[in-house]
């Protein structure tokens, strides 16, 4: 069973919060198994609730009185004796019954049990919930597994990440045999992915073969979601959706709707990309004029590019030949779109707001992030001339930007060079907001008001 860093999340949110517990997410992520794992480590009872497998499981809340009821019913209905303390009661795919949520506040406030609830497209189905339990539940996105987490679910030891991440923080290379097999490791996650079942199969057959079927199945899921969810615009998505890989092996990689249908414009269409990332199955990347803190003033809403959620399923709408290629490190093959789809997708697991810069007069930049009171832009490279950059150049010599230090994913190894940091693309694990410290306490000088 593959360790998640979510399993850590759980277990403090549980020891630390009488509230309940709502992971959400896109399908096929592990929210569903991370609440098993953590019954059996702790030793409890699980009663769980899967409101699309069991149709009838919505009549425990339909005209019930108070909390006592509710229990007295999911015991008959369950079949399964509830204690008090002991007892977890998980309520799954809560995007079939919404109206769960209303009930959970009620629920912790009797305080006999522990609460877990998820589901996937919660952004979308959520919407119009008509009660969400301020202070009794807790919301935790759930992502793909990781580059950290896929290390090591494959073997790569603590003590070898540790390295790397301690070579990361000094700015110093790392040992060239660990660097020559993390760049594998690289080859290997950006076929494989992150999601689970991938991950698992790929770990008991070492079958690429049966990791793309995988992979197939989860995108058939989504292909089902948008038909169910959506189903008077179910064709445009499935448009949206598939043009994906196409897009983002375009010149510029911004999504170009007209390659959609010609007569389309963006605002008639606006609600469907947006369906798509609420539903968790699309990453969009949206364009800043100005790389100034706060970037979101400068956001442009109809300008963005469109990442897979997983750059495993992305590679798997790719042909089949190509896996073999990556994997062998083929330098014919056009990495820029894999690269980017999975540094797009490992800030986005980290906390980041995904945006890029882009300027007809100054260039375009892949990423840019905010750091405090700071903008640090991002370039991913995947080929030798990695040291070749204009616009990131161009951001770094405008003095009205004031940006003091840029970052290059690349294939080699750390580097220095004037205020440009060039680092190993694996190191983008390490790319992690940091923790507000010190003082933020503020009191008011009240003189003259009193």
């Amino acid at each position: 069973m593959i360790d998640r860093n979510i399993d850590i999340i759980i277990e403090n949110h549980y020891v630390n919060n009488k509230s309940a517990l709502l992971l959400t997410g896109a399908r096929q992520v592990g929210k569903t198994i991370a609440f098993r794992r953590y019954v059996e480590k702790m030793g409890m009872e699980l009663v769980e609730i899967n409101f699309h497998e069991d149709q009838l499981a919505k009549n425990i809340f339909i005209g019930a009185q108070n909390a006592q009821e509710v229990l007295l019913r999911i015991s008959a209905h369950t079949r399964t004796r509830l204690i008090p303390g002991k007892t977890l009661i998980f309520f799954d795919e809560i995007q079939k019954y919404a109206d769960v949520v209303t009930w959970v506040k009620f629920l912790v406030d009797e305080g006999s049990y522990r609460y877990a609830l998820s589901g996937s497209l919660l952004g979308v189905e959520l919407q119009d919930i008509r009660s969400m339990p301020v202070g009794s539940l807790d919301i935790q996105d759930v992502y793909p597994l990781t580059l950290e987490e896929f290390a090591r679910a494959i073997g790569v030891s603590d003590a070898v990440l540790g390295s790397i991440r301690e070579a990361w923080e000094q700015r110093k290379p790392v040992d060239e045999v660990v660097h020559a097999s993390m760049m594998r490791v690289v080859s290997l996650y950006l076929l494989v992915g992150g999601m689970p079942a991938a991950v698992q199969t790929y770990i008991d057959t070492n079958d690429m073969q049966a990791v793309r079927g995988k992979q197939e199945e989860i995108l058939k899921l989504y292909h089902w979601d948008i038909a169910q969810y959506d189903p008077d615009n179910k064709l445009y998505l499935d448009e949206i959706f598939d043009l994906i890989p196409t897009e983002l092996n375009a010149k510029n990689k911004r999504f170009i709707l007209k390659d959609l249908n010609e007569h389309r414009m963006f605002a008639r269409h606006e609600n469907g990309f947006i369906w798509l990332k609420d539903a968790g199955v699309a990453l969009p990347t949206y364009n800043v004029e100005e790389p100034r803190v706060p970037l979101k003033l400068s956001e442009l809403r109809n300008l963005f590019k469109l990442f897979q959620n997983d750059v495993g399923l992305l590679a798997a709408q790719y042909a089949q030949e190509i896996a073999m290629q990556i994997l062998t490190g083929d330098v014919n093959i056009n990495y820029g779109a894999i690269y980017e789809n999975f540094v797009a997708q490992e800030l986005q697991a980290h906390g980041w707001a995904l945006r890029y810069f882009n300027s007809k007069k100054q260039g375009e930049v892949d990423f840019v992030i905010e750091e405090g009171t700071k903008v640090l832009p991002i370039e991913v490279k995947s080929g030798k001339d990695y040291q070749r950059h204009s616009a990131l150049t161009n951001l770094l010599t405008n003095k009205e930007y004031g940006i003091s230090e840029a970052l290059v994913l690349n294939n080699e190894n750390v580097k220095y060079k004037g205020n440009v940091l060039y680092v190993p693309i694996y190191m983008t694990m390490f790319v992690e907001k940091k923790r507000v410290v010190g003082e933020t306490k503020y009191v008011l000088d009240m003189d003259g008001l009193i």
